[in-house]
């Protein structure tokens, strides 16, 4: 009698188990479904978008002198060079500034710092900081770089209010990417009789490198796009000038407001012609990080 007992347990446990696997087999279908349904979503709404810059601004991004001409007053003549040079010098300034120190940070917090309360502090308000408004790092800047530093309204304040913005990613992203490698390839390296900074340089970085720079990507293009933290620190919407360092400067992304906020028709399309190239180059410097970042992956 024990053993018919025994067995009819088993076969209503197999029973329960089977249905059990059967009923999240079709939860998950469903979920599946929601989520390819969002992804579609998402995807069709970021065609309409670009469908509509393309048909509105391909034909003004397109006339000669576009690209290489400063900006005019009449919606259809005039260029945004001005603006494409600072952006890029933006874009140089902030990876020069954020890599070395960005790095450099996570590199200390995972392989350095001793586990205490005070790197557990760090640790959250660096998170913290990675999603703080564009806006609070321009009032940053604008008190920091423009008033206490004394660089004014200028190209060197708006790259260092960026490379603020960009930090707490980069290092966010780094010390995931240096976390992410084996500890057993450090402790062969270690077996070995090498150094620590001779293991990390040689063996820890390279590994890391494609996850750090997928870092870079994100938060090169979330700087190269931002509007809000430039305007405070000064960016201007009308230059006849390629500026430098210490001198008042564009953005592509202050050149879009500026053409949306004026009245003109014309105006709308110029808009669109330089969201454009606001796009062209952050494909540009995501390719290129792409690259390397494919050169340097470890198979």
């Amino acid at each position: 009698m024990t053993t018919s007992y025994q067995r009819d347990d088993s076969l209503d446990s197999a029973a329960e188990f089977t249905e059990n696997v059967e009923s999240r087999e079709t939860l998950g279908k469903v979920f599946e479904i929601i989520f390819l349904l969002g992804l579609l979503i998402g995807i069709f709404v970021l065609a309409l978008l670009l469908f509509d810059i393309f048909r509105d601004g391909l034909a003004r991004f397109l006339t000669p002198g576009f690209l290489t001409e400063t900006p005019s007053r009449f919606p259809d003549q005039g260029g945004i060079r001005p603006a494409i040079v600072s952006s890029i010098l933006l874009g140089i300034i902030v990876i020069l500034v954020t890599v070395p120190l960005g790095v450099g940070a996570a590199l200390y917090l995972e392989e350095y710092a001793p586990k205490a309360w005070w790197t557990v502090i760090i640790e959250i308000n660096i998170s913290n900081l990675a999603g703080v408004p564009s806006i609070v790092y321009g009032l940053l800047g604008l008190g920091v770089f423009n008033y206490l530093l004394g660089f004014g309204p200028a190209l060197i304040s708006g790259a260092l209010t960026l490379s603020l913005l960009s930090l707490p990613v980069i290092i966010v992203t780094a010390r995931e990417a240096i976390r992410a490698v084996p500890d057993s390839l450090r402790n062969a390296s270690y077996g070995l009789g090498v150094t620590k900074w001779r293991t990390i340089s040689s063996h820890v970085l390279p590994y890391a490198i494609p996850g750090i720079l997928t870092g870079l990507i994100i938060s090169v293009s979330r700087a190269i796009g931002d509007a809000a933290s430039l305007i405070v620190v000064g960016a201007v919407g009308f230059l006849t000038f390629n500026p430098g360092l210490f001198q008042r400067f564009m953005a592509l992304p202050i050149q879009i407001y500026s053409y949306i906020t004026r009245p003109e028709p014309g105006f709308a399309n110029a808009a669109a012609a330089t969201i454009i190239a606001l796009l062209i180059l952050i494909l540009a410097l995501n390719g290129v990080a792409i690259y390397i970042r494919q050169r340097f992956t470890i198979h």
